[in-house]
Formats: C-alpha cells, structure tokens, sequence
C-alpha cells in the first residue's frame, strides 16, 4: 500500500514552514501527548504508539509510548512514508515491504512487523507527521480501527491547535506588558521632568 510520491520543493518548503510555526520539535514531554499515545496503544493492543513530526532531516517523536527512542533518521523512517499519503499509511507486515527494510527499527531479527498511521494533518492540508501503532509481529487492521487511528490523529492536531493558540496568547500578554511597562516608564518621566 504505497502509493507515495515525492512532494515538490515548493511544497515541501511550506509544510516545513507550518511545522515550524506550532514550536513544538525539542520541546519537553506533555502529558496531554502521552495520553494519546498511551490510549492508542491500549485500544489497538500494541507494545509500541508514537506521535511524529517529520522535519527536514529527522522523524522526531513528540510522545513514544513504549519506546526509547526520540528521534530517527527521516531518510529511514516509515512516517516519512506515511505524510506522503492522503489515508492511513498500512504495513500489516513490514518485511514484506522493501522500502521499510531500510528502516533499522524494522530490519533486524526482533524489528517492528507491524505498522500502522494516520496523518497529523493542518486545517491548511499539510501532513506534518503521524500518529502511528506498532507491533512485533504482523496483523490487520479493519475499516472501523483506520477510523480509530484518524480520529486520534484529528485529537493529536487539536491538541497542537491548542498549544500554539496559548503560545500566541502568551506571546501577545507580553507584548502588552512590554509596551504597558515603556507606556509607564515614559508618563513617569514626563512627570519628572514637570517644572515644580
């Protein structure tokens, strides 16, 4: 099931732009992520969910619930597979897909078999990464778990949508307090200088 092409230049420049502009690569765990990861993983009864953001050279996991791992090579990684895709990205058994042998959590004796992921994608259409399920041993997936693994997906943006609304927020407060403060400073000293 891989229907990928390469995205232009172009495009490619505006998706990294919009993952850019919610400041979330390199920030600390939260827990509002975890939960999600922690529900996927329970729901779909795997070791191992994983909410990516895929940069210009790296997959970075923004939770990754069962696994050590923060980050891995772009040029290896099955997300980058998956942002290429309009519907959930399924490798019910990945030893049977070559391009995922590339990837080195996948290639040796004890790698990941299974994966599955849905698109984090932007009100403006960008896939910026996925939320992903993965096991060690092959298995399907029906109709009604790609609507499951969507929906947490859809809960994963929000909660992105959030974040950057509260950083704009924040951001906006300390505008104000700044211009408040030279508003302040500047009244205090016309007073001072007053004649008495």
């Amino acid at each position: 099931m891989d229907n990928t092409t390469t995205p232009s230049q172009d495009t490619e420049a505006l998706r990294l732009r919009a993952l850019h502009q919610y400041e979330i690569l390199d920030t600390p765990p939260d827990g509002a992520f975890d939960n999600i990861t922690a529900m996927a993983a329970q729901i779909f009864q795997v070791p191992i969910a994983i909410v990516s953001l895929v940069d210009y050279d790296r997959i970075w996991f923004k939770s990754h619930h069962g696994l050590d791992a923060q980050q891995i090579e772009r040029s290896r990684g099955l997300c980058a597979s998956a942002i290429l895709q309009d519907s959930p990205y399924i490798l019910e058994d990945t030893r049977t897909h070559p391009e995922a042998l590339t990837n080195p959590l996948v290639a040796h004796e004890q790698g990941f078999r299974f994966y599955a992921a849905a698109q984090l994608k932007t009100p403006e259409g960008f896939n910026l990464g996925t939320i992903c399920v993965i096991d060690y041993k092959p298995r399907r997936v029906d109709n009604n778990e790609n609507k499951i693994l969507e929906t947490l997906a859809e809960l994963v943006i929000a909660q992105m949508e959030l974040r950057l609304s509260s950083n704009r927020v924040s951001r906006l407060h300390r505008k104000v307090a700044d211009l408040y403060g030279d508003h302040h400073s500047a009244h205090a000293d016309a007073l001072d200088t007053q004649p008495s």
